[in-house]
């Protein structure tokens, strides 16, 4: 289980290192993807399995999600963990988070985010600020 935020810095090669606790995990194969929100997604090779096969199964008639399994499948790219415990961001996981030097590695189950750490302090301001609305919309689901 993926928990916590951790804070690193991109190198010049485009690497970041994945906080020790996730190595082992990570260490069997994993996939670095767009994520929502503007971050990256990282998942071990065993969900990302999971979730791919998920988006396998959606309907390709709907224009929603013909859209999420592309930016999910094509944005995605195998990332070994190396002996330093790095794993390399291309140049276009990148830019498309914005991810510059400062990076916030935070760990939400069976994923880990990977955000440039201005746009995460961004996102979790907003977040804690209407935390009351956002509890209320989740107790209206069961949670």
């Amino acid at each position: 289980m993926f928990i916590g935020e951790y804070h690193h810095n991109l190198d010049e090669k485009g690497r970041v290192a994945v906080p020790v606790k996730f190595r082992t995990d990570l260490s069997k194969g994993a996939v670095v993807t767009r994520g929502l929100d503007n971050c990256l997604f990282l998942y071990t090779k065993e969900e990302w399995t999971k979730l791919a096969d998920r988006l396998a199964k959606l309907p390709i008639s709907q224009a929603n999600t013909r859209a999420f399994a592309r930016l999910m499948l094509a944005g995605a790219m195998d990332a070994d963990v190396d002996k330093q415990g790095r794993v390399i961001l291309p140049d276009y996981l990148r830019k498309y988070a914005s991810i510059k030097k400062k990076v916030v590695i935070a760990g939400l189950y069976n994923r880990l985010e990977i955000w440039d750490a201005l746009v995460w302090e961004k996102y979790k301001l907003g977040t804690e600020k209407n935390s009351g609305d956002i509890a209320e919309a989740l107790g209206e689901l069961g949670v």
